[in-house]
């Protein structure tokens, strides 16, 4: 178990409070800019003249850039401090934003995107960073919670509004606006925001190659930052999905609904996050042997749903559709779990470094999965066909998941017998590695 954690106990400042409020609305932001193509992508098609391949291109570079800056953003935010590199995301976020205003062909479109993705990178594993630094080790889960909240109001913002805009002021206008708008945040971040509750900034240290890997290795070899990877691929990919690109074309285009309604519709993972992301976070604060349950739970929920969905006789009722979606709208909140697995196994030196890491899964099985459905709907034209591609990475992540629980769960039962500390305190049980085997190597 790590050496050397943030503290368990205590009461946050209002002064880290703020300074988490502050940080937390460039999450926000970041997701808005992230989440504009789940209701803009009908317009984009028809403003690049491209077909459903070259579409789910937008989102697979811009998630693929997010996932592949991931443990790097991870290892800048310990060396750097959290401050400098959420100033850094909101240019970013800014410039891409502009560029995709003035984008008339796909060639500049894509790379607006990519920057985008750069941009949107640095935020969640920085305000992450904030939090275990802000906020003793029981009130991380519901913090954490909290941002993810953020995050959603920000995808609510891309909803509804951004469709009303798209539809009135139009494109330009509007994604001008809200690029100009987020580099001019970078000033306030810059001014009110501090590392630490002391206040002071992270100090730049020098650091080679080799070590930043080795920074990255130790991270990786740890079962509670393969299991949180892992967690967090399985949970947050399928409504990231349907959120980033693929629900307002499966509702118009398959379900026959109209652009509005559609739309409409997808704010039910806005709420159903909202509401569960702060239930879910006090629960697990308060009983953290739950965590694991809750996701398993989850996953099995979300295999029916899909099975539902996909089976359905002809168009899926609104009333199937909301709950449906209320229930896999809890893949965020779930997601969470894997960053507080993170940061109960690992040092706080290398909490940013494996949250990184952990952040890599979700966004890895969303790049595959957007560009899975594009391909098969270019060649099969049915949106239940393309979308199977969820069912398929939803098993491969619960396997695997479920892997990585049994070796961290072993784990844990060896730093019990040695008598240290532990984030929590397990029980065997008939499925357990028996005590005698040795654990295979990492793989």
């Amino acid at each position: 178990m790590p050496p050397a954690q943030a503290p368990v106990t205590g009461k946050a400042s209002t002064r880290s409070w703020l300074i988490w409020l502050t940080a937390s609305l460039v999450y926000l932001l970041a997701v808005f800019h992230r989440t504009s193509f789940g209701v803009a992508g009908l317009e984009a098609a028809d403003r690049f003249g491209v077909g459903a391949a070259a579409l789910s291109t937008f989102t697979v570079l811009q998630v693929g850039v997010y996932a592949a800056m991931q443990i790097p953003t991870g290892v800048l935010v310990d060396r750097y401090g959290p401050r400098r590199i959420l100033v850094a995301a909101l240019l970013f976020l800014g410039l891409g934003q502009v560029l995709l205003a003035v984008a008339t062909s796909y060639g500049l479109g894509l790379l607006a995107r990519g920057v985008l993705g750069f941009g949107d990178a640095m935020t969640f594993v920085s305000v992450l960073r904030l939090v275990a630094a802000h906020f003793p080790g029981r009130q991380y889960t519901v913090v954490a919670s909290f941002t993810s909240a953020m995050g959603f109001i920000g995808n609510l913002a891309a909803t509804v509004p951004l469709t009303l805009l798209l539809a009135g002021p139009g494109w330009l206008p509007t994604f001008l606006a809200a690029g100009l708008v987020t580099a001019l945040y970078a000033g306030v971040v810059a001014a009110r925001v501090k590392d630490t509750p002391a206040g002071h900034a992270a100090t730049p240290v020098a650091v080679d190659r080799r070590e930043l890997l080795r920074q990255i290795r130790f991270a990786w070899r740890v079962p509670g930052t393969r299991l949180g990877f892992w967690v967090h691929f399985s949970t947050m990919f399928a409504p990231n999905v349907l959120a980033l690109l693929w629900g307002v074309p499966f509702l118009v285009q398959g379900e026959g609904m109209a652009p509005a309604t559609a739309s409409a519709l997808l704010t039910v993972f806005v709420f159903g996050a909202l509401l569960g992301g702060p239930l879910l976070g006090a629960v697990t604060a308060r009983r953290p042997e739950l965590r694991m349950p809750l996701v398993g739970s989850y996953l099995g929920g979300a295999a029916l749903v899909w099975a539902l969905l996909l089976s359905w006789p002809g168009s899926i009722p609104v009333a199937v559709l909301v709950p449906c979606f209320a229930f896999l709208s809890l893949g965020g909140p779930a997601s969470m779990i894997g960053f507080a697995l993170a940061r109960d196994y690992n040092p706080l030196h290398r909490v940013g470094t494996a949250t990184g890491v952990v952040n890599v899964g979700g966004f890895v099985a969303t790049t595959i999965t957007a560009l899975l459905v594009g391909v098969l709907l270019q060649y099969t034209d049915s949106f239940r066909i393309a979308l199977l591609a969820v069912v398929v990475m939803l098993a491969l992540g619960t396997t695997r998941m479920l892997v990585w629980w049994r070796r961290a769960r072993a784990e844990l039962f060896a730093a019990q017998a040695r008598g240290e500390r532990v984030p929590v305190q397990v029980h065997r049980r008939p499925w357990d590695v028996p005590e005698e085997t040795p654990l295979p190597a990492a793989a």
